[in-house]
């Protein structure tokens, strides 16, 4: 299938940041310090009911399979479950772990062969989060003023970053995602991940919420 590459105009929202929903905002914190991703994602406390696939996943792409390894034994050590050890595909190399608090991340590389030592340090960060309809979803998108800068048809599309946000948004079908992820397809209830927004407040067709950057609070006389 041919790849195509769209523009369109400026954008008006883009993804100013990604807030993870969790239990136990301390404990996940120390595990995202010792994962070494806590940069890229904020905490915050919810006892919002979840069960299942939560329909999203956040993933890392770095220099080569050493460093993949280096990313799941952190991530291991610090309390992740491997529910993909790291192997070799015909796309390059990569795992998947679930952190302590339910979220899953997938750390992979193109490269197959290592061309130096293991590093801590990360290329890219993607969210993708799973949808029932990628062309419907991501005429939405269009229409709030996001950048398709990818799009495989109706199999994935993925957006151009915003320069707010150290984490690139993707969309994937949600059966599709699940699978690459080796978890069953079924969930319910929140989706435990809130998305900044550089424009205003609103909810996708697949129930992911973004939420306007706060106001400043007002100064005293």
């Amino acid at each position: 299938m041919v790849m195509a590459t769209t523009a369109f105009t400026a954008a008006h929202t883009s993804l100013a940041s990604v807030t993870l929903e969790v239990a136990d905002p301390e404990a996940a914190r120390r595990f995202y310090r010792a994962f070494g991703v806590d940069s890229y994602v904020r905490l915050r406390a919810s006892e919002a009911h979840s069960t299942g696939f939560r329909g999203f996943t956040l993933g890392l792409t770095v220099s080569g399979p050493a460093t993949v390894d280096g990313f799941v034994a952190a991530a291991v050590d610090a309390g992740a479950t491997v529910l993909k050890p790291a192997v070799k595909s015909m796309w390059g190399y990569g795992g998947v772990v679930q952190a302590p608090d339910g979220t899953i991340w997938k750390i992979a590389t193109s490269a197959k062969k290592d061309t130096g030592p293991a590093t801590r340090e990360i290329d890219e960060v993607v969210l993708h989060i799973g949808v029932e309809d990628v062309k419907a979803t991501r005429q939405f998108y269009v229409g709030r003023g996001l950048t398709v800068a990818k799009s495989f048809g109706g199999k994935y599309a993925e957006f151009a970053p915003g320069q707010s946000s150290p984490v690139k948004l993707a969309l994937y079908k949600r059966r599709g995602l699940a699978k690459d992820l080796g978890v069953p397809v079924d969930g319910t209830g929140s989706h435990r991940i809130v998305l900044g927004s550089t424009a205003d407040s609103f909810t996708d067709p697949d129930g992911f919420v973004w939420e306007a950057p706060a106001s400043p609070a007002p100064e005293l006389p």
